[in-house]
């Protein structure tokens, strides 16, 4: 038998889902070469990044009160767009894994068409991503790589060169949010498994039913005749049923907490030990904004925009807690689950300072 022939997936239902060979070659392609850098620039950012990412980490457990305990310490891997690519499709087909039993149960099987199509879309989708995203905290890493962060070499390079900014500065920077979000799971024993049971109870409520699917877009069709706003993500939204944007605004709520708290950690450690600071800040804030109207009507449609606002809304949310309730009353969101903020806290955080810490 040809090795081509063999079946490695080992039963696998998201192989049979999508073709992944498909996405690759389409996340490669989207998502290009980036600027060309040579290669004693490659080595000198391997050499930066593998310096600040344990010198972030002690600088974050002193700051924050955390620990990162239990695991390797944290520790860099720089890669081109198409590793960046590679890696967050292997995460995406363990995690899809539920949902594809469910949509092609054993026995069942899909035309290479279809495979290769749906393929074609996810890859494209993180080959554009691979152009924007800096570095990288995957919560759901196989324990060997446990501590491991993604950093995209080729997005580091661009925003330097185009911002004129400091490289090892900007670097330890970038670092310090990363790590921030190592210390926030390897700190918080039970978060890894919260999140995944978010994940893992969202998608069991996905319909494969037809005639569920047809009365889900049914209701959505009504609301938007009603004047509900379609636009962007508000689209999915109004497909989702009540159970679904239930466990929706628990998943941005807790998103929203731990992309604050790395902004928030990020920019206060940053002080002081990284130069252009506010240069930095501006720099990031233009290149966000700096978009077509095209490209800009696609980043709200995949979620793009909101993915921004998680940043300014949980920043907020966190200054403030620790302005009222010390870094000490804050931390006791990482106790336990049922202190986490809901979106109404997170608007308003005195609502949870009365709940968590004046309880």
């Amino acid at each position: 038998m040809e090795a081509a022939a063999i079946d490695w997936s080992m039963g696998s239902r998201a192989a049979v889902l999508v073709d992944w060979g498909t996405a690759a070659d389409a996340g490669r392609r989207v998502g290009g070469s980036g600027p060309p850098t040579p290669a004693i620039e490659r080595a000198r950012m391997r050499e930066d990044l593998a310096e600040v990412v344990p010198t972030a980490e002690g600088l974050i457990v002193d700051f924050t009160g955390l620990s990162a305990d239990g695991g390797f310490r944290s520790r860099p891997w720089v890669m081109s767009r198409g590793e960046w690519v590679s890696a967050n499709l292997r995460g995406l087909q363990r995690l899809l894994e539920p949902l594809a039993q469910r949509l092609v149960p054993e026995g069942a099987s899909r035309s290479d068409l279809r495979r290769k199509a749906l393929g074609a879309q996810v890859g494209g989708l993180l080959g554009y991503v691979s152009r924007k995203v800096l570095g990288q905290y995957d919560a759901f890493l196989p324990p060997d790589d446990d501590g491991l962060l993604y950093f995209v070499g080729p997005n580091l390079v661009e925003v330097e060169q185009r911002f004129s900014l400091p490289p090892r500065d900007f670097r330890m920077w970038v670092a310090i949010h990363e790590v921030t979000h190592r210390v926030q799971f390897g700190g918080t024993p039970w978060l890894r498994g919260y999140l995944q049971r978010l994940i893992d109870g969202y998608l069991e409520t996905v319909q494969v039913d037809t005639k569920e699917m047809l009365a889900q877009i049914r209701r959505a069709a009504e609301a938007v005749r009603s004047g509900a706003d379609w636009r962007g993500t508000n689209g999915i939204f109004l497909l989702m049923t009540d159970e679904q944007r239930a466990m929706f605004a628990r998943m941005q709520s807790l998103m929203t907490l731990l992309e604050g708290h790395a902004s928030f950690v990020m920019n206060e450690v940053a002080r002081g030990r990284v130069q252009d600071l506010d240069r930095m800040r501006n720099a990031l804030k233009q290149r966000r904004r700096s978009r077509g109207g095209v490209e800009k009507a696609f980043q709200q449609a995949i979620g793009f925009d909101a993915k921004v606002q998680q940043y300014t809304a949980g920043e907020r949310f966190v200054r403030k807690t620790v302005e009222l309730a010390g870094m000490d009353g804050f931390n006791r969101i990482w106790q336990d689950e049922a202190y986490l903020p809901i979106r109404e806290e997170v608007a308003e955080p005195t609502r949870w300072v009365s709940r968590v810490v004046g309880a």
